[in-house]
């Protein structure tokens, strides 16, 4: 089981999530209409470097920014350019460092300005699964009820679980064994142990489920153009209960002050 992490390596880990969860409220600054997807990478891969850590995704596979910035119907993967944010938008950021030989990864969805009705309930939907997914992280649970509380919540609003990207286990690598899906079936899958270190994401889509990739090779959208929403957090299993390493806490306090 060398997925298993000891008490001192989650520490790191733990370092790290909380680091991206900062990187992400330094960001959540600077969401506004008309900054370019391109500074708010510089912005993060500053706020990385300042704290001693390097980005985690830069490079990565040969991926050539700080952050995934995924834009309305973009589920995940969106590379940082000169587009410049719009009132209405959505926009998911998802952020990885890497600092003492482990990574950290999580991943907001942000409204730009007011936004449709519509897309401010996808985003709450899918924030929600994920939380009802971390409450499955427990020892002796199977992967699959992750998956199937995830699935479940989502698809009760009528949107849909996007099949071919998932969610991981992260620790010396960013993504480790075994995949974390966001369907799936009570009771199936693999075991979890504590000590499994896993990142939980919901994509979920307004629309389908099908998705296609760019031309780009990485850039992932939806096939029928709707939104998709993406929220990710890095849960240590527990025994009786998920430790959650990373937090929305630092985004939210500056949203709310924003408003």
């Amino acid at each position: 089981m060398d997925n298993i992490k000891t008490d001192e390596e989650i520490e790191i880990m733990r370092e790290n999530a909380l680091l991206v969860s900062r990187t992400l409220a330094e960001v959540a600054k600077y969401v506004t209409p008309g900054v370019s997807t391109l500074e708010l990478d510089k912005v993060a891969e500053q706020f990385i470097r300042d704290h001693g850590a390097v980005p985690g995704f830069l490079g990565y596979n040969g991926f050539p920014n700080t952050l995934c910035i995924s834009l309305n119907s973009v589920v995940v993967h969106g590379i940082p350019s000169a587009y410049r944010l719009q009132e209405g938008d959505i926009v998911s950021v998802d952020c990885g460092t890497k600092m003492k030989g482990f990574y950290g990864d999580s991943a907001y969805t942000f409204a730009v300005g007011r936004i449709a009705p519509a897309a401010e309930m996808l985003l709450k939907a899918t924030k929600e699964s994920l939380f009802k997914g971390i409450a499955q992280a427990t020892a002796g649970n199977r992967m699959g009820d992750i998956s199937n509380a995830i699935q479940g919540h989502v698809e009760k609003f009528g949107y849909s679980v996007v099949r071919e990207m998932v969610g991981h286990t992260i620790g010396r690598k960013m993504h480790e064994r075994p995949e974390v899906p966001n369907y799936g079936r009570r009771g199936q899958g693999p075991k979890l142990y504590s000590g499994m270190v896993i990142c939980i994401e919901p994509m979920i889509n307004m629309g389908k489920k099908e998705i296609y990739q760019e031309r780009d090779g990485w850039t992932i959208r939806t096939k029928d153009g709707s939104l998709s929403a993406h929220y990710e957090l890095t849960v240590a299993v527990g025994q009786t209960k998920a430790d959650v390493l990373s937090t929305f806490e630092f985004v939210e306090e500056v949203l709310n002050n924003k408003n």
